[in-house]
């Protein structure tokens, strides 16, 4: 008995849940507090941004052109040296003795010429009077050109000989920082390979950077536009996210789109007065926008992205349906999902291509609580001047 009334129980629970699930659902749901940036348009200053590194405008290994012991270092490490200045000394106790014996070779070349041209001049002076043989002539003659052609070669010995005596004096080929010397005193080097140090540039400066092949167009108007104020067009952050104080300007625009990467290497100028900028250094180029026209830039927050698309919620003053039998449509606000087509992001705004209008009310707040069609209540108001 027992377990037949708690078996009616049940089914009389049952049946009065399946009831209360069958009534009709009329009751509105409640609007959601929301609040809303009215979209307008206005001037827009944004960078956009190429990783880039720091090069010298000129720098070249120096190298020895002849072998050697180092005997002499004349200059400080990391120090600035000019064009001319003497910076290395090889041993020349052997180039110069080899330019001694050329020079004493020269000589000898040269009074064999002198005796020989008098021979030549005599010969000559007999010939015309018919007092010596011809042949005895010709081989004045000969002895002559041979003279000469000796003098011509030592003549170039004695140039190979200052030359190589020169090159054991290592001098700086121009104005700029000398790096950290590769040898020591006494160490050896050899003819064309041993890289003593590196000498660059240092004031101004280069930084080069890649962009896309669609972009040319964009960087060749600006290098032929070439404005005597640049207008912080072309700037840099360093390493520690500092802005560079120094505005630059095209330099070079390379000749070949790298076919593999369908990019283009462009190189930028810097001054560089207070040595800040390091060969070898990376920064971040920003190249300010073009663009005169005004942009819509809406907050960062409204935006919702869904599969790689991306969408705002505009709050709506239209017609609300009711599903209360008889009863009349009323007028509400109510949230429209809006797909966009964005552009740059400028700090917590973003600059929204296409999808809004001037004026729509776009909402920034309470968005994850909406869908399409939702039911909203404006909290604030319009935060079109709000921070």
């Amino acid at each position: 008995m027992k377990k037949n009334y708690l078996l009616l129980i049940v089914v009389l629970f049952f049946i009065s849940s399946c009831n209360e699930a069958a009534k009709p659902t009329n009751v509105q749901n409640a609007p959601v507090p929301v609040n809303v940036y009215t979209v307008h348009k206005e001037n827009v200053v944004y960078y956009d941004q190429f990783p880039g590194t720091v090069v010298a405008l000129m720098q070249v290994d120096i190298r020895a052109e002849v072998e050697g012991y180092i005997t002499g270092i004349f200059f400080t490490e990391g120090g600035l040296v000019k064009k001319g200045q003497k910076l290395y000394e090889i041993d020349n106790s052997k180039y110069k003795a080899n330019n001694n014996m050329i020079m004493a070779n020269l000589k000898v070349a040269e009074a064999n010429l002198d005796q020989a041209q008098k021979d030549a001049d005599r010969y000559a002076y007999l010939n015309e009077h018919d007092a010596v043989a011809k042949q005895t002539l010709d081989h004045a003659m000969t002895t002559l050109q041979n003279a000469k052609n000796q003098v011509n070669a030592v003549k170039q010995d004695l140039i190979r000989t200052q030359t190589d005596l020169n090159y054991s004096i290592i001098k700086a080929p121009f104005d700029g920082t000398i790096g950290i010397s590769q040898v020591k005193l006494g160490n050896t080097v050899t003819t064309g390979q041993t890289i003593l140090n590196t000498i660059s540039t240092n004031n101004p400066m280069a930084v080069d950077f890649v962009v896309n092949e669609k972009q040319i167009s964009r960087f060749v108007q600006l290098q032929k536009n070439n404005p005597a104020n640049t207008d912080s067009v072309f700037r840099i952050t360093l390493p520690d996210n500092t802005l560079y104080n120094q505005i630059g300007k095209i330099y070079i625009i390379d000749r070949a789109v790298n076919s593999q990467t369908g990019t283009l290497n462009i190189r930028l100028e810097f001054p560089n007065p207070d040595a800040v900028l390091k060969a070898g250094m990376s920064c971040t180029v920003k190249v300010r926008n073009q663009d005169t026209l005004q942009q819509m830039l809406i907050p960062g927050k409204a935006i919702v992205e869904q599969m790689g698309e991306y969408f705002a919620f505009v709050s709506v003053d239209t017609l609300i349906p009711n599903n209360t039998p008889g009863a009349k449509q009323e007028k509400g606000l109510h949230a429209v999902q809006r797909k966009l087509i964005l552009g740059k992001s400028i700090g917590d705004k973003i600059i929204v291509k296409s999808g809004l209008q001037a004026g729509d009310k776009v909402i920034i707040d309470g968005v994850q609580k909406l869908r399409d069609g939702t039911l909203v209540n404006e909290g604030v108001g319009d935060l079109k001047n709000k921070k």
